[in-house]
């Protein structure tokens, strides 16, 4: 399928693949408050018991998402092309369970390392993910799959 312009690239274009970006949040927050540790949690809560369940979560989440792109017979990777729209799965609620799993580990990691950097870095991570990745992939499903995405993207919620 092409544009009017004759050029279609078929791939998101996103600025960075997402879990180099995640990486790249989680080891900030870790450096940071390995340098000026931030605690937020009180005494009396466990963080390791909670953090562990949200991350876990957040895993769980991420992994049921990609196994219903896999099942789909689309690729998950940003670099490759998306060759139907799922709307299986997690994909009936949200249109990217597989960042919505990506924030609540980095959620969960800020709780159970009790640091507040982690929950910090959430914000850039946010910025990066929602600008330089879902914005692309976004405009590039519109342009691939056109009326078939935009009642995908009526139907379901960006995130939650």
């Amino acid at each position: 399928m092409n544009d009017a312009g004759g050029s279609f690239r078929d791939s998101s274009g996103a600025v960075v693949r997402p879990p180099i970006a995640w990486a790249v949040a989680a080891l900030a927050g870790l450096v940071l408050d390995a340098l000026y540790p931030l605690p937020f949690l009180s005494a009396a809560m466990p963080p390791g018991w909670i953090g562990a369940i949200v991350f876990l979560a957040g895993l769980g989440l991420l992994v049921w998402a990609a196994t219903t792109f896999r099942r789909a017979g689309t690729h998950i990777q940003t670099v490759q092309p998306t060759t139907t729209i799922v709307d299986e799965g997690p994909y009936r609620y949200s249109r990217n369970p597989i960042y919505v799993g990506m924030f609540l580990g980095l959620i969960g990691l800020a709780v159970g390392f009790d640091s507040l950097w982690l929950l910090i870095m959430l914000v850039p991570f946010y910025f990066v993910i929602r600008y330089g990745v879902v914005a692309r992939e976004e405009a590039y499903l519109e342009r691939k799959f056109g009326d078939v995405y935009r009642a995908y993207r009526t139907r379901v919620r960006r995130w939650l």
